[in-house]
């Protein structure tokens, strides 16, 4: 029986990642997709916050707090894992700009594809997985779902609009799914994880990344706040396909699904915060 429910759970993992990013693609464009890349600066900023700083943060955690090689691995994987579809919804609690949210995820999601099989590797060559073993998996439940959809919205936007709210609701479930059954049959591992020094260094990620990207962003004040919930937002589907994919270490997985649930529990008040204080998202 916990055979059987170790495979559900690592069905529901990559069904989250693709039903994710099929509900993205299905609710953009190529014009969306494109948008973000007119605008270098922008881009820079957003990239050098993903996929240079935030790494270096989470290796740089792991390394000062002596974890233990499963659970450093895990925290880079969050680290290199940027451009999380939640992130719309995020920004949507905070009363933000929902255009800025989508230019944001279709710059991120290409770019996790791109570098996290380069960052993981240099970061934590422990782990013992090649760029090649990495990208392969991501391409296959990140980019091509999003590229389905895409071409779905272009080509028959009326079924895209019937299909999307169907991909968004399958997302949920295999979300809930991963999480219920990931904490049940790796209780005590997540016990020790909540008891340990593996929760002062997701916190202290999920903090630093939101500064990071608030701190990098143009200097006006509602661009740093929607950058820094970006930043701070890891793209948690990506992170667990490596995991389960690639690392193939169970500790590793944990690490990832219970940062996952801090982080939410983190942004999700931050951003209803920032309603009611008025606070809200411009652009990057």
């Amino acid at each position: 029986m916990i055979a059987f429910l170790r495979s559900v759970s690592s069905v529901s993992i990559i069904a989250f990642a693709v039903a994710s990013m099929l509900s993205a693609g299905l609710s953009f464009t190529f014009r969306d997709i494109v948008g973000p890349f007119r605008r270098p600066n922008r881009v820079l900023r957003a990239t050098v916050a993903n996929f240079v700083l935030v790494p270096l943060l989470a290796a740089g955690i792991a390394r000062a707090l002596s974890l233990g090689p499963a659970q450093a691995t895990g925290l880079i994987l969050l680290g290199a894992a940027a451009g999380a579809p939640f992130l719309i919804k995020l920004v949507g609690i905070a009363a933000g700009d929902i255009a800025l949210s989508t230019s944001l995820l279709v710059l991120l999601v290409p770019l996790t594809v791109v570098f996290m099989p380069i960052v993981v590797p240099l970061l934590s060559p422990g782990a013992a997985v090649s760029a090649r073993a990495i990208a392969l998996p991501l391409a296959e439940t990140l980019l091509l779902p999003l590229a389905i959809g895409l071409v779905v919205t272009e080509r028959a936007p009326r079924w895209a609009r019937a299909l999307q709210p169907i991909a968004e609701v399958i997302s949920t479930i295999a979300l809930v799914a991963m999480l219920v059954l990931t904490i049940a049959l790796d209780l005590r591992d997540v016990a020790g994880i909540v008891a340990s020094r593996a929760l002062v260094a997701v916190l202290l990620l999920v903090a630093g990344a939101f500064v990071i990207g608030a701190l990098i962003a143009s200097p006006h004040h509602e661009r740093r706040i929607v950058l820094g919930l970006g930043t701070a937002q890891r793209n948690i589907a990506a992170a667990t396909v490596v995991a389960i994919e690639d690392i193939k270490d169970r500790d590793t997985l944990v690490l990832v699904v219970v940062a996952s649930v801090i982080d939410l529990a983190i942004l999700i008040p931050l951003a209803r915060w920032m309603r009611t204080t008025g606070v809200r998202g411009g652009s990057i």
